[in-house]
């Protein structure tokens, strides 16, 4: 494991963490490249179905940034994203994959060192942790809890777990 380089989506408020981004790479400073970045207009606008289909379309984890707290252009924006992310790691936790693959930040747009930090740190987590395998569970339409259809996506780490490994 030690080749494995974790695959990042980055998503970004566009006012703050996006320009702190962009300051970190005029300004050169180096970090890991493994960050594929999405800009949004504002953290509280990144719903846990992007972060679910991230990781379901082959990101390893998932960063989200946004402006610090009270400096929010949409004034209530990073509050929405700062309630909303623990649930997240809650359901991700649910679904047997760590939380610790989803992670929140502030980073200003004065923050390039700061931008620099967060990814370098994340990718080490990233790369400690492994990459993220997920199967697909088809549900019995005639068991009591689900009768949709619907695909769930669960980690291997789990049924390791169930084995006793």
């Amino acid at each position: 494991m030690t080749n494995f380089e974790p695959k990042i989506l980055g998503i970004l408020c566009n006012w703050c963490s996006y320009t702190g981004a962009d300051l970190a790479g005029t300004a050169r400073m180096k970090y890991p490249a493994n960050m594929r970045s999405v800009r949004v207009m504002c953290s509280g606008r990144v719903d846990p179905g992007f972060i679910f289909d991230a990781l379901r379309a082959g990101a390893d984890g998932v960063l989200v940034c946004g402006c610090h707290p009270g400096d929010c252009h949409y004034h209530e924006g990073n509050y929405k994203c700062m309630r909303r992310i623990p649930l997240t790691k809650i359901l991700l936790e649910d679904m047997g994959i760590d939380p610790r693959r989803l992670r929140l930040e502030w980073v200003s747009a004065s923050e390039g060192a700061r931008f620099q930090q967060v990814v370098t740190e994340f990718t080490e987590e990233l790369r400690a942790l492994g990459p993220l395998k997920l199967r697909e569970l088809n549900f019995d339409p005639d068991h009591p809890a689900g009768g949709d259809n619907h695909v769930a996506v669960e980690s291997a780490a789990h049924d390791e777990l169930e084995a006793g490994h």
